[in-house]
Order: structure tokens, then C-alpha cells, then sequence
């Protein structure tokens, strides 16, 4: 939906071409531990952009703490990036082509291989630098910014905060999995009471009573300890795995809290190697 302020003109008859054309694809479901690797990502890009037949120029990868990829290969052709989310199996991958000898479809589904996804969406496919339309927009003097002007009402929010403020639910549950956890402090009782303790303060919730930190399992499969923590506004649990050295964590509140917040004090306690993460925010 354009906003109001845009203005269509048809003060130009010629043919329309584009300077360029734009892919974004979403890569769902990729291959466990693979979005961990910076090396990985980036070969999977290199791979991605050889293989179309683009012409490459250079690449620069950047791997974030606790985890999380970014990068881009510049082609001689404009590039390839990607942003990948380890914690949600999730890669976003932008093709930008200023020429005609770049194969995408032999791009994506390289692209696709290499990260072992099991879903793959193109969720847009634009032409960009638009030259001499039949009809072109131009800016109302009154608007404010080039964005104001193209927000649709509809735009869904990019943070989980801006996400339950504009849901409105009753509360929000961070599902979290930590892998490689240090053995010692998963089988230390003193020490998940510990966590519990500070997690409550980092993220300014109230307990109510006392943390119950409980050994169980004569199945090696499933021995570990389990923990529950009343607090005002719901509950965290959890469970830890002495087989895999995993946490399972579950954080339900109807107070909001930030879950990226949760996982990042988690994997640093913890001493985690990596985390998966899924939220829901409830009715």
C-alpha cells in the first residue's frame, strides 16, 4: 500500500529498464551447527556466486559473540550477503545483479545445498534503478523521509519488544537449548540455583519462593538435574542433561523481558558452546 504523499507523474513515455534486479531468499531448517561456522557461511556463499557463473571480486565475513554469521562476496556484478541466525536454523541471504550472465536459480539452490535447508522462500524478487518509467513516483514536499512515505500498517516489527507491545499478549516463553554446557556448574545444584538468582535480577523479574533444584533419572539417557522457580509473574524451568551437557530452559512471563537477553546471560553462565532458541508470544 503506498502512502497518500506519493504522487504518481506520466510526464515520460519511454521504454522501462532496470539497472538492476534484487533476490532476497530466506534458507529455513539449515544443517544443525553449520551456521556456527564463519568459514562455512562464507564458503557456502563463495560456492553459491562461482557456481551462478558471477565473476568474484573479494568477500569479508564477520562472526559474532555468542554466535551469529554476516557477510558479503562482491561480484564484479554488485554481491551476495547473508545474516544467519544459528539459534533459529535460519540463514538471509540478499542477491543484488546489475548483469544478465548470473544464473539464480543455480545460485539459490547451491546456496541451498550447501546449507542443508530444509525450506527455501523467495521472499521478494525486485528490479532496482528503474530508468525512465511510464509513471514515477515523486515525494510530496511534505513528507518527512523517504520512509515515512512507504510504511505499510501492516510492517511487522523487528523486535520482540516492538512485537508484544503491538500484540498485546499475555505473556511471552523463550524456549532455550544450550549445548556443550560446562559439566561442572550443569551438575552443581548451588550453582543452577545461582543462575536462577541472577537471572531473575539480570532480567528484573521477582521470585516467589524458594528455587527447587531436583536430581533425577536412573536412565543415563535422561539423568540430570530439574529446576522450577515460581516468580510474580509466571515461572522458569528448566532441565539439564549430564549425557549431552545440554540445558533445556523454559522462561514464561507476563511481564516482558528481552529473549535474546535471556540467551546471550544464559551461554555465558553456562559456559555453552552454542544455543537454539524458539519464542512464543501468548494469547
Amino acid at each position: 500500500m503506498l502512502d497518500k504523499n506519493i504522487k504518481p507523474s506520466t510526464d515520460s513515455q519511454d521504454p522501462v529498464f532496470a539497472l538492476g534486479r534484487q533476490l532476497t531468499i530466506e534458507y529455513y531448517n539449515c544443517g544443525q551447527d553449520l551456521l556456527l561456522s564463519k568459514d562455512a557461511v562464507e564458503k557456502a556463499l563463495l560456492k553459491g556466486a562461482n557456481d551462478s557463473g558471477a565473476t568474484i571480486i573479494s568477500s569479508s565475513f564477520h562472526k559474532f559473540e555468542p554466535q551469529g554469521v554476516s557477510g558479503v562476496v562482491i561480484i564484479a556484478e554488485s554481491h551476495f550477503t547473508v545474516h544467519a541466525w544459528p539459534e533459529h536454523d535460519y540463514a538471509a541471504v540478499d542477491i543484488f545483479t546489475c548483469g544478465d550472465n548470473i544464473d539464480l536459480d543455480v545460485a539459490i539452490h547451491s546456496m541451498e545445498e550447501s546449507f542443508g535447508a530444509g525450506r527455501v522462500v523467495i521472499s521478494s524478487d525486485q528490479n532496482r534503478g528503474l530508468i525512465s518509467p511510464p509513471a514515477r513516483l515523486k515525494l510530496d514536499s511534505k513528507s518527512k523521509t523517504v520512509l515515512d512515505t512507504i510504511k505499510d500498517r501492516n510492517t511487522l516489527p523487528i523486535s520482540w519488544k516492538k512485537a508484544y507491545g503491538k500484540q498485546d499478549p499475555w505473556g511471552v516463553l523463550t524456549s532455550l537449548d544450550i549445548y556443550g554446557c560446562g559439566p561442572d556448574i550443569i551438575r552443581d545444584a548451588k550453582m543452577i540455583g545461582k543462575f536462577v538468582k541472577d537471572l531473575c535480577e539480570t532480567i528484573e523479574m521477582k521470585p516467589f519462593g524458594n528455587c527447587q533444584v531436583v536430581h533425577f533419572g536412573e536412565d543415563e539417557k535422561i539423568e540430570g538435574f530439574s529446576m522450577t522457580q515460581l516468580i510474580e509473574t509466571s515461572l522458569i524451568s528448566g532441565h539439564f542433561a549430564n549425557a549431552t551437557n545440554t540445558a533445556y530452559l523454559d522462561i514464561f512471563s507476563c511481564k516482558f523481558y528481552e529473549p535474546r537477553d535471556v540467551a546471550h546471560f544464559a551461554m555465558s553462565f553456562f559456559k555453552g558452546d552454542h544455543y537454539k532458541m524458539q519464542i512464543a508470544l501468548r494469547q
